[in-house]
C-alpha cells in the first residue's frame, strides 16, 4: 500500500539571484529529482496531512565555479528527513538500499515504480529584494519502518550570498506541522579555500616609487583580463574631502603623480571591479618631511572679527596637530609675544571663538606645531579700535597689580619706561586712572576665570602732549638764537653754513648699542669689521663677539656670550645675528637636538653655537630684539632656528636692515646716505 508522502521544504538566504547551476542529491534509500528551478514563492504544494517530519538542518560553506580562478561563496543546505512518531508508516526493506538518486523514478521507467511513494520538497531563497524557489521531487521505498526511524539526507547545492553576509535558513514540511531554522555567516576571504578561488580575494598590491618631480605608482599582482580601480584620495578624519582621483586599468601597470600633490595624508587604494570587493590600501607619505613642508604651503588661517569677538578657521587638505596661540605684536618686523593663558587646539573645516578675545590691531594668531611657527595672521591692516602705539597691561586679581607686557616679560607700572620716556614710573599714574576710570579696552577676560585681565591702555596723548611742551621749548631757543644772530648780521651766513654741516653730520642711531654675532671665519670676521666700521658713523655702538678680547678668553665663549647676550636684552640692545656658511652650520647642528651626553665639537662655530644657546630660547619666547643679517652671496636661506626673528640680505636689503635697527626711532629719510657705505663695505669684505 503506497501513501503520498508530501513535505514542503523553504530556505530564505540573503542574497543575490545568481546563474542556476544548482546540484541536487540524496543519500542511500531516497531518490530526489529538481523539478524546477524557478517556480512561484508562496505556492505550497498540496498533500495529506501526515508526510515526514524534518529531524535535522545543516549549512556547509561552498564554492559555485564557473572556471578556473572563477568562483563564488555559497552555503549548501541539508535536510535530514525522519518518519513522525505515533504513525504507522512503511518499513524501508535492508535489500532495497541503493545509491542511485534517480533510482525508482517513473521517468527511468523502473517497473518496481509501483513499489514507492514520492514527495515534493519546495526550497526558497528569499533577498531584500527578490526571491528565488525550487520544487523538488523525492521517493521513498515501500515498506514498514519504525515510528521515529531517520530515512536519509537531501542536499541542495547551493545558495549564493556576499562574501561575509548572513545567510537564515528556513525549512518546514506541509501545513506548518514540523519546522527548522538556521543562520549562518557566508565565509570571507580569510577561508582558505576561497582565497585562490574567488577573484573578490585576489587584490593586487602597491608599491610607490618617489622622485625629485613624481611619484611612479605600480600596480602589481593584477589578474590579466580583469579590471581594477586605483584611487587616489586624501584621508581625513572628517571626511575624504571628495572622491578623490580615480584611474581604472585592466593588468598590472605604472601610474605617475606630480610630486606638488602629495601631502602626508594622500592615500592610495586599488580593489577588483566585482560585487564586495577587497580593498588594497596604502598610505606611504605620513612621515614625508618634503609633504608636511608642502601641506603647510596649501594650508591657510584667516581670522574673522564678527560681533566683537575674534575667531579663525584653519583650513588644510590633512588633518593637522597643532594649536593656535594669539600673541601681542606692536610693531610689523618685532617680535610677537604670546598671551598668557591664551592657548587653543586647532580645529580644521571649522570657524573657531577664541575665547572671549576682543580684536585689536595689534593682535595676531599664530598656528604652533612641533616647536615651530607654521603660520601667523594678524589684525593689523582691520579697521579696528586700539593705535598700533597702544600698550598691553596685565591685571592680576586679589591684589590689584598691574603689569606691562613686553619684551617677553611682565614689567610692573613702577619699573616701566617706554622709549623716550625718561625715568622709570613715569606714566603709572595715569596708566592706573585710565584702566580705573575706562579709558584702557579689555582685550581678555574669561568668564569663567578671575585671574587675570588685559588691557590695551594709549599712551599717543601723553606723548602728544609732552611733544607739545618739546616743541615750545626748541621754537623758544630758536627765537632766542635768532635774536642773538641777528645782532651780529656779519656772522649770519657763517650760521647757516655751519648749521647745514652739523646737520649733515647727525648721526641717526647715536645712543643706541647693539650686539653683533657671528661665527669664527675669515669671511665673517671681515664682515663683521665691515660692519663695525660703516655703522660708527651712524652712531651706533657695536660690540662684536667673540671678538671680545681678554674677555671671551678668559672666561670661555660660553660665559662670556651669555654675558653680553643677558646685558643686551636687559639694556634692550638689538642683537645681529650675522649668517656665514660656518654660522648656517653651527644653526643646524644646534637644531638637531642631540641626546643627553652628545656635545658636538665644531672648533670654528664653538662661539656661534655658544650664542644660539642664548638667543633661540629668548627668539622662541619672543623676547629681545633680534635682527638676522645673511650675507647673501653666501647664504641663500635662513635656518628654521632662527626665522622668528627679522631677516635681510645684505647687501641688497641694506636699507631695511638699517631701518629694522632705527625703529622706530628715525625714518627711512634719515638713512639714504649711509646705505650705499655699508653696502659697498660688505660687498668688498665678502669679495676679498
Amino acid at each position: 500500500m503506497g501513501a503520498l508522502v508530501p513535505l514542503v521544504l523553504v530556505l530564505v538566504v540573503t542574497g543575490g539571484r545568481g546563474a542556476h547551476h544548482d546540484t541536487l542529491a540524496c543519500t542511500q534509500g531516497l531518490a530526489c529529482r529538481l523539478l524546477d528551478p524557478d517556480v512561484l514563492c508562496g505556492m505550497e504544494p498540496q498533500g495529506p496531512p501526515h508526510g515526514l517530519a524534518l529531524s535535522r538542518l545543516r549549512l556547509e560553506p561552498a564554492l559555485r565555479c564557473t572556471g578556473p580562478g572563477a568562483c563564488s561563496p555559497c552555503l549548501e543546505a541539508r535536510l535530514r528527513l525522519a518518519v513522525p512518531r505515533g504513525t504507522g508508516a512503511p518499513r524501508i526493506p535492508a535489500a532495497e538500499h541503493g545509491g542511485d538518486a534517480a533510482r525508482g523514478s517513473p521517468e527511468h521507467g523502473d517497473p518496481s515504480a509501483q513499489h514507492n511513494t514520492s514527495g515534493v520538497l519546495l526550497l526558497a531563497a528569499h533577498t531584500y529584494t527578490s526571491s528565488r524557489c525550487v520544487a523538488v521531487e523525492v521517493w521513498v521505498p515501500i515498506g514498514t519502518v519504525l515510528p521515529g526511524q531517520l530515512l536519509g539526507w537531501v542536499t541542495f547545492r547551493c545558495f549564493e550570498a556576499p562574501l561575509g553576509s548572513e545567510l537564515r535558513v528556513m525549512a518546514y514540511t506541509t501545513h506548518g506541522h514540523w519546522r527548522l531554522s538556521q543562520q549562518q555567516r557566508v565565509p570571507d576571504c580569510s577561508w582558505p579555500v576561497a582565497q585562490s578561488a574567488v577573484p573578490q580575494c585576489q587584490a593586487p598590491r602597491l608599491q610607490v616609487f618617489p622622485g625629485p618631480k613624481e611619484v611612479v605608482i605600480e600596480v602589481q599582482g593584477a589578474m590579466p583580463g580583469h579590471s581594477y580601480t586605483l584611487r587616489l584620495y586624501h584621508n581625513q578624519s572628517h571626511g575624504t574631502g571628495g572622491p578623490g582621483r580615480v584611474v581604472t586599468v585592466s593588468s598590472n601597470m605604472s601610474y605617475s603623480l606630480p610630486a606638488e600633490e602629495v601631502l602626508p595624508c594622500l592615500c592610495l587604494q586599488v580593489w577588483l571591479e566585482t560585487q564586495d570587493p577587497l580593498r588594497a590600501t596604502l598610505c606611504p607619505f605620513s612621515h614625508d618631511a618634503e609633504a608636511w613642508q608642502r601641506l603647510w604651503a596649501h594650508s591657510q588661517l584667516v581670522l574673522h572679527t564678527k560681533a566683537q569677538a575674534l575667531t579663525c578657521s584653519l583650513s588644510s587638505p590633512c588633518d593637522l596637530l597643532a594649536e593656535l596661540i594669539p600673541c601681542w605684536q606692536p610693531a610689523p618686523t618685532g617680535p610677537c609675544q604670546a598671551l598668557p593663558s591664551l592657548q587653543y587646539s586647532a580645529m580644521e573645516q571649522a570657524s573657531q571663538e577664541l575665547g572671549g578675545l576682543q580684536p585689536h590691531p595689534n593682535l595676531c594668531v599664530q598656528v604652533w606645531s612641533h616647536r615651530q611657527v607654521r603660520l601667523s595672521q594678524c589684525l593689523r591692516d582691520r579697521a579696528l579700535p586700539g593705535r598700533p602705539d597702544d600698550i598691553l597691561l596685565l591685571e592680576r586679581h586679589g591684589n590689584g597689580s598691574l603689569c606691562v607686557l613686553e619684551g617677553g616679560a611682565c614689567t610692573p607700572l613702577a619699573s616701566f619706561t617706554s622709549t623716550g620716556w625718561g625715568q622709570p614710573g613715569l606714566l603709572e599714574q595715569e596708566l592706573r586712572q585710565d584702566v580705573a576710570m575706562g579709558q584702557c579696552r579689555q582685550i581678555w577676560h574669561h568668564e569663567n576665570s578671575t585671574a587675570v585681565t588685559l588691557w590695551a591702555c594709549p599712551i599717543h596723548q601723553y606723548q602728544r602732549a609732552r611733544w607739545v611742551l618739546a616743541w615750545m621749548g626748541v621754537l623758544l631757543g630758536a627765537a632766542c638764537l635768532l635774536f642773538l644772530l641777528l645782532l651780529k648780521k656779519e656772522n649770519i651766513k657763517g650760521w647757516l653754513k655751519s648749521l647745514g654741516v652739523n646737520y649733515s653730520s647727525e648721526a641717526p642711531l647715536r645712543g643706541q648699542r647693539a650686539l653683533l654675532v657671528h661665527a669664527v671665519e675669515p669671511v665673517a670676521e671681515r664682515a663683521a669689521c665691515a660692519l663695525l666700521a660703516s655703522l660708527r658713523p651712524l652712531g651706533l655702538s657695536v660690540m662684536a663677539a667673540p671678538g671680545g678680547g681678554s674677555g671671551a678668553a678668559a672666561w670661555g665663549p660660553l660665559p662670556w656670550l651669555h654675558a653680553q647676550h643677558h646685558r643686551a636684552l636687559r639694556g634692550g640692545d638689538t642683537i645681529i645675528i650675522l649668517l656665514s656658511p660656518a654660522a648656517v652650520a653651527a644653526a643646524h647642528q644646534w637644531d638637531a637636538d642631540p641626546s643627553p651626553g652628545d656635545v658636538h665639537t665644531a672648533a670654528p662655530c664653538e662661539a656661534f653655537a655658544a650664542a644660539l644657546s642664548c638667543a633661540v630660547p629668548a627668539l622662541a619666547a619672543g623676547n629681545g630684539r633680534y635682527v638676522v643679517a645673511r650675507l647673501e652671496a653666501l647664504v641663500p636661506v635662513v635656518p628654521p632656528v632662527l626665522r622668528a626673528a627679522p631677516a635681510f640680505a645684505l647687501p641688497t636689503e641694506t636699507m631695511g636692515f638699517l631701518q629694522a635697527l632705527a625703529a622706530p626711532r628715525w625714518g627711512g629719510r634719515w638713512l639714504e646716505p649711509y646705505v650705499a657705505a655699508v653696502a659697498e663695505g660688505l660687498q668688498r669684505a665678502v669679495g676679498e
